[in-house]
């Protein structure tokens, strides 16, 4: 049955369930939506959504509904502790504490322009039912200001997957910064719902690419996680890919594609990251690689040019290009934050880092281990509900993912603290998470006087 068929509830039901984790979050299962049903063109059903006159693709730039995101902390700083550092060479000081913001941290563009666009979905429809096929971004307080605009957000069920039968026509649906799958796409098109699509330029970049390999007969070699909804969507595009998480994983591609070698054990190790079908021998001759957008840039770049130099090895330098793609679709946000944390925890005046930004949020993890492997003392914490100040105690997380509690984690005495966040982290959290420091600090402490900043510089639509 193709996917446009799917329109009553039981259908929709078994749509949902094809997205399910049946393997284990299974990436092949959840993309192609299931083995039996037949292939969409991606690129075909991008171009078609445009002509359906219900397809919302760039932000309006509405004036109510940038107030009401100041309102609720969920955009750029204009006015509040964050906005000023950024005219005061990057610093505070306050009291005994003084504080170093990052370089570059918080919010990439792409993050505060899908946020503007769910904010403007609401306000363009007032009377409507919105939903959002998954988080808008990683960041649980952004979520829950758009769950209380009643913005349904899905999420995804371990055994049942997605559930959309009650999203009917007249409804508007919303996808999120890292996009929605090629099938997801065409269900709402057929469902006849209105469709905002907030996905970042920057992964729609990826699926191009990918498009590109599908229709060349090249597989896609993803740098990315396979449970990612980032990569989930990416990986709906292409005809056929494999999802190698880091440097040792492309190094056992590198292998194969040289030596061979165990074919079962190889895709033993990666039955959840290889579309269906998926054969190294006949599978591995052509490759093009493609990125989750929040992996480094600079492993990306280097799983390029592993996979350069061994298609090279192989097949001879004549033979490169009928063998091995390359498109330029590196985000830079994600390297740029960290580049500034490598040189804000090289500063010897700092005592301690604080890294904000939610917990299921794969750059923000980069981030706290940076300063873990320095040796730097450092405090990962999604929002300022986990520093609890009349005791002086914090419950935070480590790089490696486990949860912790930290009594008397602010010594007393002058404290230099280093401040970053990640990219789906709106500047509000930052100065909550400071506000409570100082007033661990300071028990007098009454805040930070509201002033009037410059706006942030931010690239035009046709970034």
């Amino acid at each position: 049955m193709p996917v446009q068929q799917a329109r009553c509830p039981v259908q929709a039901r078994a749509f949902a369930r094809s997205f399910s984790n049946k393997s284990r979050r299974s990436v092949h299962v959840r993309a192609s939506v299931a083995a039996e049903t037949e292939k969409v063109d991606g690129r075909a059903v991008r171009r078609s959504l445009n002509a359906t006159g219900r397809y919302v693709r760039q932000p309006t730039k509405d004036e109510k509904s940038q107030a009401l995101m100041e309102e609720h902390g969920v955009g750029y700083s204009l006015s509040g502790l964050v906005a000023q550092m950024r005219e005061n060479d990057m610093q505070w000081q306050q009291g005994e504490v003084t504080v170093k913001l990052a370089k570059a941290y918080g919010y990439c563009w792409g993050v505060e322009r899908a946020v503007r666009m769910a904010y403007e979905a609401r306000n363009a429809n007032p009377d409507k039912k919105l939903y959002i096929t998954n988080e808008i971004i990683h960041n649980p307080e952004v979520n829950q200001r758009l769950r209380e605009l009643d913005i349904e957000i899905f999420e995804d069920d371990a055994e049942e997957g997605k559930d959309y039968a009650r999203i009917s026509e007249g409804d508007v649906v919303i996808f999120p910064a890292f996009g929605a799958t090629v099938q997801e796409m065409q269900l709402f098109k057929d469902r006849g719902v209105k469709m905002v699509d907030t996905t970042c330029p920057w992964v729609a970049k990826v699926w191009n690419s990918v498009d590109q390999h599908s229709r060349k007969s090249y597989t896609s070699v993803i740098h990315g996680k396979y449970s990612h909804e980032e990569t989930i969507a990416t990986a709906s595009f292409a005809d056929t890919y494999i999802i190698v998480r880091d440097l040792a994983e492309a190094q056992m591609v590198v292998d194969y594609i040289l030596q061979g070698g165990d074919r079962e054990a190889f895709l033993k190790h990666f039955e959840k990251a290889v579309s269906s079908g998926f054969d190294p021998d006949r599978d591995l001759e052509r490759v093009g690689l493609a990125n989750q957008t929040t992996m480094l840039k600079g492993d990306t770049q280097e799983i390029g040019k592993m996979l350069e130099r061994t298609m090279m090895a192989k097949y001879g330098p004549a033979e490169l290009n009928n063998h091995f793609m390359l498109m330029d679709t590196i985000c830079d946000a994600t390297q740029e934050r960290q580049d500034a944390m490598y040189e804000i925890i090289d500063d010897p005046s700092i005592n301690m880092m604080l890294v904000v930004g939610g917990f299921n949020s794969s750059n923000t993890s980069h981030l706290q281990e940076i300063a873990e492997h320095k040796g730097l003392p450092s405090f990962w914490v999604d929002s300022a509900a986990r520093i609890d100040v009349e005791n002086n105690k914090l419950l935070h997380k480590t790089g490696w993912g486990e949860l912790k509690e930290t009594t008397n984690w602010l010594p007393e005495g002058p404290l230099t603290i280093a401040v970053t966040s990640g990219a789906s982290t709106p500047d509000k959290a930052v100065e909550e998470v400071l506000d409570r420091v100082f007033r661990i600090k300071d028990p007098s402490f009454a805040g930070i006087a509201a002033k009037e900043c410059k706006p942030m510089v931010v690239p035009d639509e046709d970034h």
